[in-house]
């Protein structure tokens, strides 16, 4: 969750999508140019990088998968499939980094920019993908975790406009769906007073966020991946957000049967649990 205190206002922005091993098209391989046997050679390294690296992040060991990854990219910069694994696997290893080491926010900042870096390049590879667009919302939503109050601010409406776009690429991808709920939310439960602070310190207007939007797009979210724990568990904060508390009991008690797919399933279906119990009596 991005949020960050100024005075006694805290200005909240929006839930990236950190762990999910989202699907992206595979990329054409290299053409063997000339009929090159080099290039000819290239292309069949390259898919089998492409392998090793998925074979690691199923793994859940993405430092193993960017470095095979990154041995793509030396070959073939605008290597897309590469470049967007790249975005997610660094934005893995921001995740993974604990709290509890005294730079966790530094090192977590570098891991951000760096899978921004690489989602901005994939992009150039490939504007016309959802999921450039979509993993530079998620890095940049990510980046505003830990960021002062005024980069939060200043990236709102690009993490927006980042995932409208991915969307308008492809109305069925269902992670970006996801992010752009939880944005709703977030940006909905900004207070007026915090909005006219923002304004006035940093010069910069917040965009509107609808409670009614997150809805609608968790449940697409949801709807297009049904098996994704993460999207029930927050269209259940939803819920609990509008103090709609039977539906948020129904939303999370449909977790429990669901299957562990990505590295951090296991402690979303712990939380589910804990607010379960929060909002049993309600």
């Amino acid at each position: 969750m991005l949020a960050q205190s100024f005075g006694s206002w805290t200005l909240i922005i929006i839930l990236a999508s950190p762990g999910w091993a989202a699907q992206v098209e595979e990329a054409a391989p290299p053409d063997a140019k000339g009929g090159c046997p080099q290039c000819r050679n290239d292309s069949v390294e390259i898919a089998q990088l492409h392998k090793n690296a998925d074979r690691l992040y199923a793994q859940f060991k993405p430092k193993e998968a960017a470095n095979e990854l990154l041995k793509i990219v030396r070959m073939d910069a605008q290597n897309f499939e590469a470049l967007i694994k790249l975005s997610r696997a660094y934005i893995d290893l921001g995740d993974m980094i604990p709290e509890s080491i005294s730079d966790w926010k530094e090192r977590r900042l570098k891991d951000y920019q760096t899978a921004e870096d690489y989602a901005r390049r994939a992009i150039k590879a490939n504007p016309n993908s959802t999921w450039g667009y979509f993993y530079l919302g998620a890095s940049l939503g990510l980046t505003a975790v830990v960021s002062p109050v005024a980069r939060q601010v200043e990236l709102a409406e690009e993490i927006r406009a980042a995932l409208e776009k991915s969307l308008a690429l492809d109305p069925n991808n269902g992670f970006a769906y996801h992010a752009y709920g939880v944005w709703h939310r977030k940006i909905s439960e900004i207070g007026k007073m915090s909005r006219v602070f923002a304004s006035v310190l940093y010069g910069r207007s917040l965009p509107q966020g609808s409670m009614e939007k997150s809805v609608e797009y968790l449940k697409k979210a949801i709807a297009l991946n049904p098996t994704v724990i993460t999207s029930r568990l927050e269209l259940a904060n939803t819920y609990m957000a509008m103090e709609d508390f039977q539906a948020a009991r129904t939303m999370l008690s449909s977790i429990r049967n669901l299957p562990i797919q990505f590295s951090d399933d296991a402690k979303h279906k712990q939380k589910a649990e804990e607010l379960l119990e929060e909002v049993a009596s309600r």
